[in-house]
């Protein structure tokens, strides 16, 4: 049985986390929502760093907690991910990746490994201790060079952490957490600490883990801009409670999100860069129900890509757009209308060829348009996100 299974419930003072969840075991599952609203405290449920009275997980068929079985974290085959990048500062890069593959019986990547102290302060003493006898022991042991390219670190492996910037901290404790061997990794905001620069000098690099690793991640942001670039899967977090859970697209297209997205909602599309128009600098990219113009970021032509449409960069209108400096539109269908984050907006779900678009419009256009489920009208892309 290829699934995760999650259900836990516990009161907190003023909060309480009530979840049910069925998630797919292979790729990366976020977990979205503002802060306060149950992310980080369903992780640590995963993690078996909160123990909830009422509790059941199970991944891929093996079980981990139910009633009065309770897999302890030291025993739980994850790799755990913090904000911050907890790396002993006494240990050079090489020492930190030694560690991890300790961990899991691996053999360290060098003679001179130097054990850590007992209780780490520089993360939960009950992730630092080993998976023996985890369930799922006898898992394929991470090859050190290939996490090591995989997250372009060579260069680093005899720094102390001291010398590292924050980007490069936080690929070393990603590293570190994929030494352990892990069926299962969660990484909580691991971007949240980081500036811009820092932001986007790792983002490629978890796009790498997306198309590479086999198991599954637990992606826990606020940021729609993250989820959008690297998810699979999305499970919306409000007030303790999964509110949507769903494919990325799927979810992310349903015109009921906008209340908690708000200047965020919008789509995002698979698609395939199918032409390369050198002397505008624009390349045009296809997706289900047609393609889209976008700047020349050097995809090479038949690379696959996502690409993210946000609602308030689509308009809608009744005739083919004509004398405008606004490259794509296309043919669409209203498909629902819904409220949206002020009483003066509504959010229109359309679709062309079975590919979901979302435009943000005013009530009154709405009504000037005579828009209603079945209209068929033109959308016009103002803005499009190539997101790689």
């Amino acid at each position: 049985m290829s699934e995760i299974l999650a259900r836990f419930r516990q009161s907190y003072p003023g909060f309480t986390l009530d979840v049910d969840l069925e998630l797919p075991s292979r790729g990366i599952t976020a977990l979205f929502g503002h802060s306060g609203s149950g992310k980080t405290t369903l992780l640590r449920c995963i993690a078996g760093l909160e123990r909830p009275s009422n509790g059941y997980l199970a991944i891929d068929g093996a079980l981990w907690q139910d009633g009065a079985k309770f897999l302890p974290t030291h025993r739980r085959p994850i790799g755990y991910v913090f904000q911050e990048a907890s790396l002993f500062p006494h240990l050079s890069v090489r020492g930190n990746l030694d560690y991890g593959a300790k961990r899991c019986g691996c053999r360290p990547a060098s003679a001179d490994f130097i054990s850590p102290p007992r209780s780490p302060h520089a993360a939960d003493s009950r992730l630092a201790a080993p998976h023996g006898g985890a369930v799922g022991s006898g898992r394929p042991s991470a090859d050190f060079s290939h996490i090591v390219e995989l997250l372009g670190i060579g260069a680093l492996l005899d720094r102390k952490p001291e010398r590292l910037s924050g980007g490069e901290r936080q690929r070393v404790a990603i590293a570190r957490a994929l030494l352990t061997a892990p069926r299962l990794l969660l990484m909580d905001e691991p971007l949240a600490a980081l500036d811009l620069a820092r932001k986007n000098e790792i983002l490629p690099y978890l796009e790498r883990l997306h198309d590479e690793l086999e198991i599954p991640v637990f992606y826990v942001s606020h940021a729609p801009d993250e989820v959008a670039r690297l998810a699979d899967h999305l499970v919306v977090m409000d007030g303790g409670r999964a509110v949507a859970q769903g494919p990325l697209a799927e979810t992310l297209a349903r015109a009921d999100l906008p209340i908690r997205l708000g200047e965020d909602a919008g789509v995002v599309l698979d698609a395939t860069v199918a032409e390369i128009d050198k002397q505008w600098q624009l390349a045009r990219v296809e997706f289900p129900g047609g393609s889209l113009w976008v700047r020349d970021e050097g995809h090479p032509v038949g690379k696959h890509v996502r690409v993210r449409v946000l609602a308030r960069d689509v308009s809608l209108a009744r005739e083919e757009p004509s004398g405008t400096s606004i490259l794509n539109h296309f043919r669409v269908t209203v498909c629902e209308l819904a409220a949206d984050t002020h009483p003066a907006l509504l959010l229109a779900r359309t679709e062309t060829n079975g590919q979901s678009l979302l435009a943000r419009l005013t009530r009154r256009s709405a009504t000037t348009l005579n828009l209603a489920p079945g209209a068929e009208v033109w959308a016009q892309v103002k803005a499009v996100a190539l997101l790689g």
